[in-house]
């Protein structure tokens, strides 16, 4: 009966940073999870660590019939999808003038018509559940913008105006669709910038955790009147 009650829960970009962050705090509250990544070893070793009962894939979310044979995997293994977290992103940054358009595209692809696709998905199996949560992790920088990363940049916002509309869509059906925008948070993707020069320009002084933006994750996942919003999770760095 209690693996019937379990809710299950889809993390793209699952395996490290900000996406395994969540993937502990949801195993840690019962449910099971199919962490999905491009490197399904990686996934593999991430998915072992939860425990017992897990499921790793490998997709590429810019593909449109990867995304669906992972929804359909997942149904599979361990049932429709109750929760769906997209934390997969790539950066590439650098100055517009600088920027190849295949590096434009990559980072559209991944970052924006990715998550519109596992949305598509996710939402088709939420209706037959009759309810459902996603969150999406967007970024400050999509908020505020900031020099030499345009594009990145734009991705994020994308992701707010997306969400906000499919939140409209799909509310009558009981499916709440929110987003988290992060700062500066410890991942690989912000292991290469000079940390004690930004960390001047955050309210609290220091980069955040990928845990600490996973609780806003499990917060907007679990809060039942919580829909079309955007929690800033930024140490305060907006505010400078």
């Amino acid at each position: 009966l209690f693996l019937k009650m379990a809710k299950v829960c889809a993390i793209f970009g699952g395996s490290r940073g900000i996406g395994k962050a969540v993937a502990e705090l949801l195993a840690q509250r019962g449910c099971r999870l199919a962490i999905i990544a491009r490197n399904l070893e990686v996934a593999q070793t991430t998915a072992r660590n939860l425990g017992a009962g897990h499921l790793a894939l490998s997709c590429d979310v810019s593909s449109e019939q990867e995304v669906q044979n992972t929804f359909e995997e997942i149904q599979r293994n361990l049932g429709p999808v109750n929760y769906l977290v997209n934390a997969a992103g790539i950066n590439r940054d650098g100055l517009l003038l600088r920027t190849k358009t295949e590096d434009m595209i990559a980072q559209i692809h991944t970052n924006l018509l990715g998550t519109m696709l596992t949305c598509k998905a996710a939402v088709k199996s939420m209706i037959q559940q009759q309810g459902g949560a996603i969150v999406n992790i967007g970024s400050i920088v999509g908020l505020k913008g900031n020099s030499g990363q345009s594009v990145y940049s734009a991705t994020k916002a994308g992701l707010v105006g997306f969400s906000r509309s499919l939140a409209k869509e799909v509310a009558k059906k009981q499916i709440r669709v929110n987003v988290v925008a992060p700062g500066f948070i410890h991942t690989e993707m912000t292991a290469h910038l000079e940390e004690d020069q930004l960390k001047k320009a955050i309210l609290l002084g220091r980069f955040g955790e990928p845990r600490e933006v996973a609780q806003a994750v499990l917060f907007l996942l679990e809060s039942p009147y919580v829909t079309g919003s955007t929690l800033v999770v930024d140490g305060g760095l907006q505010l400078l």
